[in-house]
């Protein structure tokens, strides 16, 4: 028995216009979760270490890092703080 690999899961299931568009729509989202985890990781913080510079708790930056939660510019702000990063929101044209 084979096992696929996420990326062709990852294929298969985007493969459904449905499927597609949702990703798709969520896709920002989940880009300022990685850039979170990014920050963190470039500092070599673990998400409790995080929460402390922020004054939070762990599980509010585990919510943040899932992309479940959509932080506010104070967050972001936050965030950059305590990673020693700069914060920059930009638009970018399609």
């Amino acid at each position: 028995m084979r096992t696929k690999s996420l990326q062709e899961y990852r294929k298969k299931q985007l493969a459904d216009p449905e499927v597609k568009a949702a990703y798709e729509a969520l896709e920002d989202e989940y880009a300022l979760a990685q850039a979170i985890i990014q920050a963190r990781i470039k500092r070599g913080l673990t998400q409790e270490e995080l929460a402390k510079r922020m004054g939070t708790t762990q599980s509010v930056i585990a919510r943040l890092e899932s992309g479940k939660t959509l932080p506010s510019s104070r967050t972001l702000l936050r965030v950059a703080e305590a990673t020693g990063t700069h914060f920059r929101a930009q638009f970018v044209a399609d």
